[in-house]
């Protein structure tokens, strides 16, 4: 586990406006720009400790920061994290003319090698799916809640924040909005068509009560349902079909099943609501290492005695 510097509780100085930057500027979720924040208070402390300006600091002076964030526990996936954050500050300071020049240029970033995402099968799905108990409203929501993560491939954000006016049954489609607001429109198939025109008709109208909320997922309050209690609820299903994932697992499975089908990796991207391809291409690992997988157990070749 990552144990990094406490951060202080408010940058001031030339950063002060720079989480206004994030979210205006550069268009960045709430969350990424709370993550953004956070990191940069982090450096801001160790600056602090070490007696440094935001006009003067450099390379060597951040190479010495993440020598320090190694070794209290960041690993490489984290470095490259920070990296990213402290690149955006440092751009900010030279957009704000703080500085002329951004020492992120001359850090180099590590080389990591592509993270393969952990996916379920079909019959797990349909195992996770089939966990869920239909006696209650709420059981209702979430056998629809997941079908739909797993059938349009959504972020849990995305479900989380889905609006009734987003929902287009008659046309079979589903709007949603994805990191740096971006919409995107996908098609819904009938397994998902059927479970949100039951949870709405059946489940959701007794959740809701007399309140007036846009939310389509509601808790047993009649309030928005959380992310956090979607991946509460997840891993209580998960348990009962004895698999271990999570929410965003559902979200994988989901690529990775439609290019196993055949479909087209730049369909998949726009489905994914993927700005770059090559974060799609993760996913033909995925089903590469399945084949791999498949043919070392069947084929005959592989199964002969070895001499």
């Amino acid at each position: 586990m990552t144990h990094a510097p406490s951060p202080v509780k408010d940058i001031a100085g030339p950063l002060a406006s720079y989480e206004t930057y994030l979210r205006y500027q550069r268009g960045l979720s709430p969350r990424t720009v709370e993550e953004y924040v956070r990191e940069v208070s982090f450096l801001e402390t160790f600056r602090q400790k070490q007696a440094w300006t935001w006009e003067t600091v450099s390379e060597t002076d951040i190479v010495g920061y993440l020598k320090e964030r190694r070794d209290t526990g960041a690993g490489p996936r984290t470095a490259a994290r920070i990296l990213s954050v402290l690149r955006s500050c440092f751009e900010f300071l030279v957009f704000r003319q703080v500085r002329p020049d951004n020492p992120m240029d001359r850090v180099e970033s590590p080389k990591l090698a592509p993270k393969t995402p952990e996916v379920f099968s079909l019959t797990e799905v349909e195992a996770l799916l089939a966990a869920i108990p239909l006696d209650k409203p709420e059981g209702l929501r979430d056998r629809t809640l997941f079908e739909l993560i797993y059938s349009a491939g959504l972020r849990v954000s995305e479900a989380a924040s889905l609006e009734i006016d987003r929902l287009y049954l008659s046309e079979g489609l589903v709007c949603v909005v994805g990191k740096g607001d971006k919409e995107r429109f996908i098609p819904l198939g009938s397994q998902a068509l059927g479970w949100l025109r039951r949870y709405l008709e059946e489940a959701r109208p007794k959740l809701v009560a007399d309140r007036r909320v846009t939310a389509v997922f509601l808790n047993f309050r009649g309030g928005e349902l959380s992310r956090k209690g979607i991946w509460k609820n997840f891993k209580q299903y998960a348990v009962m079909a004895g698999l271990e994932g999570k929410v965003h697992t559902l979200r994988h499975s989901f690529a990775t099943h439609l290019l196993a089908g055949g479909a087209d990796l730049r369909s998949v991207q726009e489905l994914m609501g993927h700005v770059s391809i090559n974060t799609t291409q993760i996913y033909t690992h995925v089903d590469q290492g399945e084949l791999e997988r498949q043919h070392a157990l069947y084929h005959p070749r592989e199964r002969l005695p070895q001499a």
